[in-house]
Protein backbone atom coordinates (compact mmCIF):
# COMPACT_ATOMS: atom_id res chain seq x y z
CA UNK A 1 0.00 0.00 0.00
CA UNK A 2 1.47 3.20 -1.05
CA UNK A 3 1.39 6.29 1.56
CA UNK A 4 1.44 9.71 0.92
CA UNK A 5 3.31 12.08 2.56
CA UNK A 6 0.20 14.23 2.85
CA UNK A 7 -1.83 11.33 4.34
CA UNK A 8 1.50 11.18 7.10
CA UNK A 9 0.90 15.10 7.84
CA UNK A 10 -3.06 15.01 8.18
CA UNK A 11 -2.52 11.68 10.24
CA UNK A 12 -0.52 13.20 12.75
CA UNK A 13 -2.51 16.62 12.54
CA UNK A 14 -5.97 15.21 13.42
CA UNK A 15 -4.24 13.34 16.34
CA UNK A 16 -3.07 15.97 17.72
CA UNK A 17 -6.70 17.86 17.32
CA UNK A 18 -7.95 15.07 18.65
CA UNK A 19 -5.84 14.77 22.02
CA UNK A 20 -5.99 18.52 22.57
CA UNK A 21 -10.23 18.55 22.15
CA UNK A 22 -9.92 15.63 25.07
CA UNK A 23 -7.72 17.66 27.08
CA UNK A 24 -9.49 20.90 26.24
CA UNK A 25 -12.88 18.93 27.56
CA UNK A 26 -11.21 17.53 30.43
CA UNK A 27 -9.84 21.13 31.60
CA UNK A 28 -13.71 22.51 31.14
CA UNK A 29 -15.26 19.57 33.55
CA UNK A 30 -12.21 20.39 35.93
CA UNK A 31 -12.44 24.07 35.49
CA UNK A 32 -16.42 23.98 36.14
CA UNK A 33 -16.67 21.30 38.40
CA UNK A 34 -19.31 19.81 36.02
CA UNK A 35 -19.53 16.61 34.79
CA UNK A 36 -21.86 17.09 31.67
CA UNK A 37 -20.19 20.32 29.98
CA UNK A 38 -22.96 19.86 27.60
CA UNK A 39 -25.90 17.45 27.25
CA UNK A 40 -24.12 15.79 24.74
CA UNK A 41 -21.98 14.42 27.38
CA UNK A 42 -24.91 12.31 28.88
CA UNK A 43 -28.08 12.28 27.03
CA UNK A 44 -29.91 10.26 30.08
CA UNK A 45 -28.51 12.09 32.84
CA UNK A 46 -29.06 15.58 30.99
CA UNK A 47 -32.81 14.81 30.82
CA UNK A 48 -32.76 13.74 34.22
CA UNK A 49 -31.41 16.90 35.98
CA UNK A 50 -33.77 19.03 34.30
CA UNK A 51 -36.48 16.95 36.25
CA UNK A 52 -34.38 16.73 39.35
CA UNK A 53 -33.87 20.40 39.37
CA UNK A 54 -37.46 21.83 38.49
CA UNK A 55 -38.11 19.28 41.70
CA UNK A 56 -35.94 21.35 43.53
CA UNK A 57 -37.06 24.49 43.22
CA UNK A 58 -40.78 23.84 43.54
CA UNK A 59 -39.85 22.46 46.83
CA UNK A 60 -37.49 25.48 47.42
CA UNK A 61 -40.85 27.40 46.55
CA UNK A 62 -42.88 25.43 48.75
CA UNK A 63 -40.25 26.44 51.28
CA UNK A 64 -40.60 29.87 50.79
CA UNK A 65 -44.77 29.50 50.89
CA UNK A 66 -44.32 27.66 54.34
CA UNK A 67 -42.44 30.50 55.91
CA UNK A 68 -45.08 33.05 54.99
CA UNK A 69 -47.62 30.99 56.40
CA UNK A 70 -45.90 30.79 59.42
CA UNK A 71 -45.08 34.21 60.14
CA UNK A 72 -48.90 34.76 59.59
CA UNK A 73 -50.11 32.40 61.75
CA UNK A 74 -47.09 32.97 64.33
CA UNK A 75 -48.97 37.28 63.98
CA UNK A 76 -52.52 35.36 64.63
CA UNK A 77 -51.34 33.71 67.75
CA UNK A 78 -49.51 36.71 69.08
CA UNK A 79 -52.78 38.42 68.52
CA UNK A 80 -55.18 35.68 70.02
CA UNK A 81 -52.90 35.63 73.08
CA UNK A 82 -53.68 39.25 73.48
CA UNK A 83 -57.63 38.21 72.85
CA UNK A 84 -57.26 35.59 75.19
CA UNK A 85 -55.85 37.81 77.96
CA UNK A 86 -58.21 40.43 77.25
CA UNK A 87 -61.43 38.19 77.76
CA UNK A 88 -59.89 36.81 80.43
CA UNK A 89 -60.09 40.27 82.24
CA UNK A 90 -63.58 40.92 80.61
CA UNK A 91 -64.99 37.37 82.51
CA UNK A 92 -63.20 38.75 85.87
CA UNK A 93 -64.76 42.16 85.60
CA UNK A 94 -68.57 40.80 84.93
CA UNK A 95 -68.29 38.40 87.68
CA UNK A 96 -67.09 41.82 89.98
CA UNK A 97 -70.50 43.44 87.99
CA UNK A 98 -72.26 40.76 90.18
CA UNK A 99 -71.35 42.16 93.32
CA UNK A 100 -74.61 42.98 95.31
CA UNK A 101 -72.75 45.79 97.06
CA UNK A 102 -71.47 48.11 93.92
CA UNK A 103 -73.67 51.35 93.50
CA UNK A 104 -74.77 52.95 90.74
CA UNK A 105 -71.47 55.12 90.22
CA UNK A 106 -69.62 51.62 90.49
CA UNK A 107 -71.60 50.23 88.24
CA UNK A 108 -71.07 53.21 85.94
CA UNK A 109 -67.16 52.76 86.41
CA UNK A 110 -67.22 49.84 85.55
CA UNK A 111 -68.99 49.97 82.17
CA UNK A 112 -66.11 52.79 80.80
CA UNK A 113 -63.65 50.27 81.58
CA UNK A 114 -65.52 47.83 79.49
CA UNK A 115 -66.08 50.54 76.94
CA UNK A 116 -62.23 50.56 76.60
CA UNK A 117 -62.29 46.64 76.65
CA UNK A 118 -64.53 46.58 74.13
CA UNK A 119 -62.25 49.12 71.66
CA UNK A 120 -59.28 47.43 72.34
CA UNK A 121 -60.82 44.13 71.38
CA UNK A 122 -62.01 46.04 68.03
CA UNK A 123 -58.75 47.03 67.61
CA UNK A 124 -57.71 43.38 67.88
CA UNK A 125 -60.21 42.54 65.71
CA UNK A 126 -59.15 44.50 62.90
CA UNK A 127 -54.95 43.64 62.95
CA UNK A 128 -52.86 43.21 60.08
CA UNK A 129 -50.09 40.81 58.85
CA UNK A 130 -46.73 42.03 58.13
CA UNK A 131 -47.74 43.01 54.44
CA UNK A 132 -50.69 44.83 55.72
CA UNK A 133 -53.30 42.79 55.12
CA UNK A 134 -56.26 42.19 57.47
CA UNK A 135 -55.93 39.22 59.55
CA UNK A 136 -59.77 38.36 60.13
CA UNK A 137 -61.18 39.53 56.88
CA UNK A 138 -61.13 35.83 54.96
CA UNK A 139 -60.45 36.08 51.29
CA UNK A 140 -60.69 40.22 51.62
CA UNK A 141 -57.33 40.86 52.94
CA UNK A 142 -57.30 45.32 52.53
CA UNK A 143 -60.83 45.66 54.16
CA UNK A 144 -61.30 45.86 57.46
CA UNK A 145 -63.43 43.05 58.67
CA UNK A 146 -64.90 44.88 61.87
CA UNK A 147 -66.48 47.91 61.28
CA UNK A 148 -68.99 50.43 63.45
CA UNK A 149 -72.56 50.38 62.03
CA UNK A 150 -75.91 51.83 63.20
CA UNK A 151 -76.74 48.22 65.46
CA UNK A 152 -73.27 48.11 66.41
CA UNK A 153 -70.51 46.43 65.02
CA UNK A 154 -70.50 44.49 61.82
CA UNK A 155 -68.05 42.28 59.62
CA UNK A 156 -67.22 43.63 56.58
CA UNK A 157 -65.31 40.44 55.44
CA UNK A 158 -65.96 37.36 53.61
CA UNK A 159 -66.36 33.50 54.59
CA UNK A 160 -63.16 32.45 52.76
CA UNK A 161 -60.07 31.91 54.20
CA UNK A 162 -56.56 32.71 52.59
CA UNK A 163 -54.80 29.36 51.90
CA UNK A 164 -51.25 28.89 50.50
CA UNK A 165 -49.88 25.52 49.16
CA UNK A 166 -47.65 24.70 51.79
CA UNK A 167 -46.49 21.28 50.16
CA UNK A 168 -47.46 19.33 46.27
CA UNK A 169 -50.52 18.33 48.11
CA UNK A 170 -51.78 20.31 50.82
CA UNK A 171 -52.70 23.86 51.50
CA UNK A 172 -52.83 25.18 54.82
CA UNK A 173 -54.97 28.35 55.61
CA UNK A 174 -52.64 31.29 56.77
CA UNK A 175 -55.24 33.22 58.69
CA UNK A 176 -59.36 32.59 60.38
CA UNK A 177 -62.26 34.63 58.90
CA UNK A 178 -63.23 36.98 61.79
CA UNK A 179 -67.07 35.54 62.54
CA UNK A 180 -65.27 32.18 63.21
CA UNK A 181 -63.61 33.63 65.68
CA UNK A 182 -65.56 36.75 67.32
CA UNK A 183 -69.10 35.37 66.30
CA UNK A 184 -69.38 31.96 66.92
CA UNK A 185 -69.51 29.08 69.40
CA UNK A 186 -66.71 26.63 68.59
CA UNK A 187 -67.63 23.38 66.79
CA UNK A 188 -68.92 20.52 68.11
CA UNK A 189 -70.06 22.76 71.47
CA UNK A 190 -73.38 21.16 73.05
CA UNK A 191 -75.41 22.98 75.75
CA UNK A 192 -77.75 25.82 76.37
CA UNK A 193 -78.09 29.49 77.02
CA UNK A 194 -80.16 31.69 78.72
CA UNK A 195 -81.95 34.93 78.19
CA UNK A 196 -84.71 37.00 79.53
CA UNK A 197 -87.23 39.66 77.38
CA UNK A 198 -86.05 42.51 77.33
CA UNK A 199 -89.83 43.90 78.13
CA UNK A 200 -90.17 41.84 80.90
CA UNK A 201 -92.01 43.23 83.87
CA UNK A 202 -91.52 41.61 87.27
CA UNK A 203 -88.21 40.72 89.24
CA UNK A 204 -87.50 37.03 88.15
CA UNK A 205 -83.86 36.08 86.99
CA UNK A 206 -83.51 33.21 84.62
CA UNK A 207 -80.25 30.85 85.86
CA UNK A 208 -77.84 29.38 83.36
CA UNK A 209 -79.26 25.94 81.57
CA UNK A 210 -78.36 22.85 82.11
CA UNK A 211 -78.93 18.91 79.83
CA UNK A 212 -80.38 16.33 82.47
CA UNK A 213 -80.71 13.88 79.18
CA UNK A 214 -78.24 14.34 76.30
CA UNK A 215 -80.75 11.97 74.55
CA UNK A 216 -83.86 13.79 75.37
CA UNK A 217 -86.37 14.01 72.52
CA UNK A 218 -85.83 17.93 72.34
CA UNK A 219 -81.87 18.51 72.92
CA UNK A 220 -81.19 20.77 70.05
CA UNK A 221 -84.66 22.35 70.04
CA UNK A 222 -85.19 26.31 71.28
CA UNK A 223 -87.69 26.92 74.02
CA UNK A 224 -89.60 29.53 74.92
CA UNK A 225 -91.08 29.99 78.61
CA UNK A 226 -93.69 32.22 78.76
CA UNK A 227 -95.60 33.21 82.41
CA UNK A 228 -99.41 33.29 82.17
CA UNK A 229 -99.25 34.39 85.90
CA UNK A 230 -96.70 34.76 88.97
CA UNK A 231 -96.57 30.58 88.85
CA UNK A 232 -98.03 29.55 85.90
CA UNK A 233 -96.48 29.28 82.41
CA UNK A 234 -96.17 27.92 79.12
CA UNK A 235 -93.52 26.26 77.05
CA UNK A 236 -92.70 26.46 73.57
CA UNK A 237 -90.58 24.52 71.98
CA UNK A 238 -89.21 25.35 68.27
CA UNK A 239 -86.38 24.06 65.92
CA UNK A 240 -83.14 25.68 63.74
CA UNK A 241 -85.73 26.49 61.15
CA UNK A 242 -88.18 28.23 64.12
CA UNK A 243 -90.83 25.24 63.24
CA UNK A 244 -93.18 24.41 65.95
CA UNK A 245 -91.95 21.09 66.96
CA UNK A 246 -93.71 20.73 70.66
CA UNK A 247 -95.20 22.91 73.76
CA UNK A 248 -95.88 22.38 77.24
CA UNK A 249 -97.18 23.94 80.53
CA UNK A 250 -96.15 24.20 83.94
CA UNK A 251 -97.53 25.05 87.15
CA UNK A 252 -96.84 25.34 90.88
CA UNK A 253 -93.89 27.92 90.35
CA UNK A 254 -93.06 29.00 93.55
CA UNK A 255 -92.71 33.20 93.28
CA UNK A 256 -89.73 34.85 95.44
CA UNK A 257 -87.98 31.87 95.28
CA UNK A 258 -85.48 30.05 93.49
CA UNK A 259 -87.47 26.83 91.57
CA UNK A 260 -85.48 24.56 88.53
CA UNK A 261 -88.06 24.15 85.69
CA UNK A 262 -87.92 20.94 83.94
CA UNK A 263 -88.28 21.38 80.38
CA UNK A 264 -89.61 18.91 77.94
CA UNK A 265 -87.35 16.99 76.61
CA UNK A 266 -84.56 16.55 78.72
CA UNK A 267 -83.67 20.14 79.70
CA UNK A 268 -83.82 21.98 83.19
CA UNK A 269 -83.16 25.96 83.72
CA UNK A 270 -83.18 27.82 87.52
CA UNK A 271 -85.78 31.03 87.65
CA UNK A 272 -85.64 33.24 91.01
CA UNK A 273 -87.40 36.24 91.83
CA UNK A 274 -91.58 37.12 90.95
CA UNK A 275 -92.15 36.92 87.18
CA UNK A 276 -95.57 38.97 86.06
CA UNK A 277 -98.15 37.77 83.84
CA UNK A 278 -96.19 38.01 79.85
CA UNK A 279 -92.69 37.89 81.17
CA UNK A 280 -90.69 35.65 78.64
CA UNK A 281 -87.15 33.57 79.00
CA UNK A 282 -85.38 32.09 75.93
CA UNK A 283 -83.19 29.03 76.43
CA UNK A 284 -81.35 28.05 73.41
CA UNK A 285 -78.83 25.52 72.13
CA UNK A 286 -75.42 27.14 72.08
CA UNK A 287 -74.89 25.40 68.78
CA UNK A 288 -77.75 27.43 66.82
CA UNK A 289 -77.41 30.86 68.51
CA UNK A 290 -77.08 33.39 66.46
CA UNK A 291 -76.28 36.42 68.99
CA UNK A 292 -72.78 34.97 69.49
CA UNK A 293 -71.28 38.62 68.88
CA UNK A 294 -68.59 39.37 70.97
CA UNK A 295 -69.28 43.28 70.40
CA UNK A 296 -72.87 43.00 70.89
CA UNK A 297 -72.19 40.69 74.23
CA UNK A 298 -70.32 43.38 75.11
CA UNK A 299 -72.53 46.54 74.18
CA UNK A 300 -75.31 44.95 76.02
CA UNK A 301 -73.58 44.73 79.20
CA UNK A 302 -72.35 48.06 79.18
CA UNK A 303 -75.57 49.56 78.40
CA UNK A 304 -77.03 47.66 81.06
CA UNK A 305 -74.09 48.85 83.37
CA UNK A 306 -74.75 52.32 82.81
CA UNK A 307 -78.72 51.99 83.91
CA UNK A 308 -79.59 52.52 87.25
CA UNK A 309 -80.61 49.87 89.71
CA UNK A 310 -81.00 51.29 92.70
CA UNK A 311 -84.38 51.16 94.65
CA UNK A 312 -85.42 49.27 91.69
CA UNK A 313 -85.97 45.89 91.83
CA UNK A 314 -87.09 45.52 88.49
CA UNK A 315 -83.92 47.38 86.81
CA UNK A 316 -82.12 45.14 88.85
CA UNK A 317 -83.16 42.11 87.62
CA UNK A 318 -83.11 43.37 84.12
CA UNK A 319 -79.11 43.79 85.31
CA UNK A 320 -78.92 39.99 86.94
CA UNK A 321 -80.49 39.22 83.39
CA UNK A 322 -78.16 40.53 81.09
CA UNK A 323 -75.09 39.96 83.69
CA UNK A 324 -76.15 36.66 83.17
CA UNK A 325 -76.67 36.13 79.37
CA UNK A 326 -73.20 38.34 79.36
CA UNK A 327 -70.89 35.82 81.53
CA UNK A 328 -72.66 32.77 79.33
CA UNK A 329 -71.97 33.93 76.07
CA UNK A 330 -68.29 35.58 76.75
CA UNK A 331 -67.49 31.92 78.04
CA UNK A 332 -68.80 31.10 74.75
CA UNK A 333 -66.35 33.14 72.86
CA UNK A 334 -63.39 32.47 74.99
CA UNK A 335 -63.55 28.65 74.78
CA UNK A 336 -63.81 29.47 70.71
CA UNK A 337 -61.44 31.47 71.25
CA UNK A 338 -59.11 28.52 73.09
CA UNK A 339 -60.04 26.72 70.03
CA UNK A 340 -58.93 28.87 67.08
CA UNK A 341 -55.88 29.60 68.83
CA UNK A 342 -55.57 25.34 69.08
CA UNK A 343 -56.27 25.21 65.74
CA UNK A 344 -53.27 27.70 64.36
CA UNK A 345 -50.62 25.85 67.07
CA UNK A 346 -52.30 22.52 65.43
CA UNK A 347 -51.29 24.64 61.73
CA UNK A 348 -48.08 25.20 62.88
CA UNK A 349 -47.00 22.27 63.93
CA UNK A 350 -47.87 20.75 60.48
CA UNK A 351 -45.58 23.20 58.63
CA UNK A 352 -42.70 22.11 60.94
CA UNK A 353 -43.29 18.89 59.48
CA UNK A 354 -43.70 19.72 56.05
CA UNK A 355 -40.17 21.77 56.44
CA UNK A 356 -38.35 18.83 58.17
CA UNK A 357 -39.91 16.77 55.04
CA UNK A 358 -38.96 19.43 52.46
CA UNK A 359 -35.17 20.07 54.12
CA UNK A 360 -35.34 16.37 53.82
CA UNK A 361 -36.30 16.08 49.70
CA UNK A 362 -34.01 19.22 49.61
CA UNK A 363 -30.67 17.31 50.73
CA UNK A 364 -32.36 14.27 48.23
CA UNK A 365 -32.44 16.19 45.54
CA UNK A 366 -28.90 17.65 45.75
CA UNK A 367 -27.59 14.72 46.06
CA UNK A 368 -28.84 13.09 43.06
CA UNK A 369 -27.76 16.37 41.44
CA UNK A 370 -24.33 15.59 42.53
CA UNK A 371 -24.11 12.37 41.13
CA UNK A 372 -24.97 13.50 37.49
CA UNK A 373 -23.70 16.86 37.27
CA UNK A 374 -20.46 17.00 39.79
CA UNK A 375 -17.13 16.26 38.09
CA UNK A 376 -14.57 13.31 39.95
CA UNK A 377 -11.44 15.26 40.33
CA UNK A 378 -9.90 12.00 41.31
CA UNK A 379 -10.79 10.78 37.85
CA UNK A 380 -11.09 13.67 35.70
CA UNK A 381 -7.21 14.83 37.33
CA UNK A 382 -6.22 11.41 36.52
CA UNK A 383 -7.76 11.38 32.94
CA UNK A 384 -5.75 14.72 32.20
CA UNK A 385 -2.60 13.05 33.42
CA UNK A 386 -3.40 10.46 30.79
CA UNK A 387 -4.45 12.99 28.14
CA UNK A 388 -1.56 14.95 28.19
CA UNK A 389 0.81 12.38 27.96
CA UNK A 390 -1.06 10.92 25.05
CA UNK A 391 -1.18 14.70 23.50
CA UNK A 392 2.55 14.76 24.39
CA UNK A 393 3.06 11.46 22.64
CA UNK A 394 0.95 12.66 19.55
CA UNK A 395 3.19 15.51 19.33
CA UNK A 396 6.20 13.62 19.51
CA UNK A 397 5.13 10.73 16.48
CA UNK A 398 4.33 14.26 14.73
CA UNK A 399 7.96 15.27 14.39
CA UNK A 400 8.68 12.08 13.86
CA UNK A 401 7.01 11.76 10.75
CA UNK A 402 8.04 15.64 9.80
CA UNK A 403 12.07 14.67 9.93
CA UNK A 404 11.13 11.80 7.62
CA UNK A 405 12.23 12.34 4.39
CA UNK A 406 13.93 10.57 1.36
CA UNK A 407 17.22 11.10 1.59
CA UNK A 408 17.30 11.09 5.76
CA UNK A 409 16.12 7.83 5.04
CA UNK A 410 18.94 6.57 2.71
CA UNK A 411 21.01 8.15 5.00
CA UNK A 412 20.24 5.75 7.73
Amino acid sequence: MRISSTLFFQTGLNSINAQQSDLMHLYQQIGSGQRMVTPADDPLAAAQAINISQSQSLNKRFAENRSVLNQNLGIEENTLNSVTTLLQDVKTRLIEAGNGTMSDADRATLSNVLSIARTNLLSLANATDGSGQYLFSGAKGNVKPFQEGVLGVVYEGDQFQRKIQADQTRTIAGSDVGTDVFSRAAPGTTGYLSSAAAGNTGTAVVGSPAITDPRGEHIGHTFTIAFTSATDYTVTITDANGANVGSGTGSGYVAGSTDHLTLPGGVQVSISGTPQEDDVFVVEPISTADDLNVFKTLDGIIAALADPTLGDTVNAAKFQNALGSAIQRMDVTYNNVLTVRASVGARMNEIDALDANGAQRALSYSNQLSKMEDVDYYSATAQLQLRTAALEAASLAFRKIQATGLFNMGSN
